[in-house]
């Protein structure tokens, strides 16, 4: 191993690959990862807003650089066939295990050349990133009051393109988003009384179907929503009718009022169609989780942008546009009073590119395996390279930067 990682971090990154653990659930991974940042000479404390992990490094008076990276997995079986992919229910399906090797590299890298920066580092593992439930959780229970408020806090996330390479969007980088769960009733009862039930599945289905009229799949304006539904359950018997219907879905947009509109939108929707179909009862629409689009602080963001380019050269410093992922890192940045950095790692090896289908950069984008797929298998080497070295140049420019513009005493 050359660079900014060691073989201990390609380690790490195999052994939370194969141990992923859901959201909420993360004892094994949190104490995996604070015994890295132990080693590498961090002050490590366990349990903040449930498996969180904070590791700070003092290093003299200057500037406080939060890095963060997310510690949960998703319910999806693997299918990728490699020698040490998980063989549960749960799969590291969208990078959060090289997101912590990453972390952990670059702890151990900041923690070795202490004379070449002064100020403050902490490293936070986050818990139920993928509920939208940890970052909150971490907040909550004190991370700006007993670690004290940062100056800037970094994150990154791989991304379906080219390993070796990193992405950078300006100003707004990922949709804020609102999950929804829709309950519809009927009267349960035998299927071979048709007169005497009343059926929640075909009103389901038609608020489905009105729902994919009403929002595209691909937005035409800058403040367009993407509805995604991502689960419907009714029922397990062919001849019971079952007495309600659940339809859980997500709605997001990269513009917060485009996003209330279209909540009232879905809302509305539902209700005309449970009354037109002579529903018993009211549905039940409730609004379970909710994030704030990620918006980037321009001086920070460029400060980082610049050592990328600096570090991995222009070429390999992508601008792209916003993702209409979404992410709870935006309330690291504490209501725009902490500013916020993030940016996105390519994860794919050249051979598999090289094979992609596609005359051009966004057709391959859309035949590789992406993010929260069974079959979703970053490079390991080059990735956890590259996004090990971004973390390090981000937080080191970050470092320095925000000490040079300190007020001269």
């Amino acid at each position: 191993m050359t660079g900014s990682m060691s073989g201990d971090m390609l380690e790490l990154y195999v052994d939370l690959h194969r141990h992923p653990e859901l959201s909420g659930a993360e004892e094994r991974t949190a104490a995996r990862v604070g015994g890295a940042l132990d080693r590498a000479g961090f002050a490590v404390t366990s349990r903040v807003g449930g498996h969180g992990v904070v590791g700070r490094l003092r290093n003299g008076d200057g500037p406080v650089v939060l890095l963060r990276a997310e510690l949960d997995a998703l319910p999806v079986r693997e299918r990728t066939g490699l020698p040490y992919a998980s063989t549960g229910p749960a799969m590291h399906a969208c990078g959060h295990d090289l997101h912590l090797a990453a972390l952990c590299g670059a702890a151990e890298a900041l923690s070795r050349s202490r004379d070449r920066w002064r100020g403050t580092v902490v490293a936070v593992g986050q818990p139920a990133e993928e509920t939208l439930t940890g970052a909150a959780a971490m907040l909550a229970d004190g991370l700006y009051t007993r670690w004290g408020r940062p100056d800037a806090a970094l994150a990154q996330h791989l991304g379906p393109f080219p390993a070796g390479w990193v992405a950078h969007a300006r100003d707004t980088v990922t949709a804020g988003s609102a999950w929804l769960a829709v309950t519809v009733f009927g009267r349960g009862g035998h299927a071979g009384l048709p007169g005497a039930v009343s059926n929640p599945i075909p009103v389901a289905a038609a608020i489905v179907t009105r729902l994919g009229e009403l929002f595209p799949a691909e937005p035409s304006t800058s403040d367009g929503v993407v509805l995604t539904i991502g689960a419907v359950r009714a029922g397990d018997r062919a001849n019971v009718v079952a007495d309600r219907a659940t339809i859980r879905l997500t709605v997001r947009s990269l513009d917060s009022a485009a996003l209330d509109r279209a909540v009232a939108t879905v809302d509305a929707a539902v209700r005309e169609i449970c009354a037109a179909a002579g529903s018993p009862a009211e549905p039940e629409i409730v609004v379970t989780t909710r994030s704030a689009p990620g918006v980037n602080e321009p001086l920070a963001a460029e400060r980082v942008r610049a050592a990328h380019v600096a570090t991995f050269g222009a070429a390999r410093v992508l601008p792209v546009p916003p993702s209409m992922a979404t992410e709870d890192f935006p309330l690291f940045g504490a209501d725009a009073t902490v500013p916020t950095v993030y940016w996105a790692v390519g994860s794919v090896s050249a051979a598999a590119w090289t094979r992609a289908p596609g005359a051009d950069f966004v057709e391959k984008l859309r035949s590789v395996p992406v993010n929260h797929s069974p079959e979703f298998a970053p490079d390991p080497v080059p990735t956890l390279r590259t996004a090990t070295t971004a973390m390090l140049a981000g937080a080191r420019a970050l470092l320095d930067s925000l000490e040079e513009t300190e007020t001269p005493t």
